[in-house]
């Protein structure tokens, strides 16, 4: 069955834009063809198709299904790669495991400023709707590091910098993370946070993590501290 994604679909019933042209053009759907539908946040729809156009496809809600959020939420926070196609995977592959929200803020160090938000919206929208969530993750251009850091920490229970010191080695994230938390991780741009704004982080109570034994590009390091999280709240 074809799963299609709106935002507002429990106010209008319809499928709208780029999903109602590829219900009609694309997939051909006609009256009577039943179909999947999630809003991004939280609702899952079985539905019938009414009328089908390339601007608007009416449906019928024959059953909606509410799933509970995780009793713990994930935010990881990173400067975007010179070469966006890592960002890119990067988004895919967090939204395919499940996260909450990624934001992207720019240091000293940053050797690129500026993202195509609506672009990595529509590969987020296409990764969960591949993986079957019911939950789309927020994604968010936050700017200057340290002028948006000491907002973004305010109401985070656990808070931590990926970051490797040249005296004494932090533990893994793994051990220091707690279960059923709200979680923010600081990934740093590929030439580093400055001292500076490692001292700022730690000011605002963040805990220096490692994620291995190993050097990790920009985009590795957040999927890992991602996927790290979730294995903390295995029950």
């Amino acid at each position: 069955m074809h799963l299609f994604f709106q935002p507002d679909f429990s106010s209008i019933s319809a499928l709208t834009d780029d999903e109602a042209f590829h219900a009609a053009k694309v997939l051909r759907l006609r009256e009577g063809e039943t179909v999947q539908v999630t809003d991004g946040q939280g609702s899952w729809y079985d539905a019938q198709v009414r009328q089908s156009t390339p601007k608007r496809c009416d449906l019928q809600i024959l059953k909606q299904t509410t799933y509970e959020p995780r009793p713990y939420s994930i935010e990881i926070a990173l400067a975007p790669t010179k070469n966006i196609d890592r960002i890119e995977w990067f988004v895919e592959k967090a939204t395919e495991m499940g996260m909450d929200k990624i934001s992207f803020f720019y240091t000293k160090h940053s050797e690129r400023r500026t993202i195509k938000l609506d672009r990595l919206q529509k590969i987020a929208v296409s990764a969960m709707k591949q993986s079957l969530q019911a939950y789309l993750p927020q994604l968010e251009e936050v700017g200057d590091f340290e002028k948006w850091l000491p907002k973004a920490s305010e109401a985070t229970a656990q808070k931590f910098i990926a970051h490797l010191p040249d005296d004494v080695l932090p533990p893994h994230l793994l051990k220091s993370a707690l279960p059923k938390q709200n979680y923010l991780v600081l990934i740093g741009p590929e030439g580093d946070f400055t001292t500076k704004e490692i001292e700022l982080t730690q000011q605002l109570g963040f805990q220096m993590a490692v994620l291995g034994n190993t050097r990790l590009r920009t985009e590795t390091a957040a999927l890992v501290a991602c996927q790290t999280l979730h294995l903390v709240n295995i029950p």
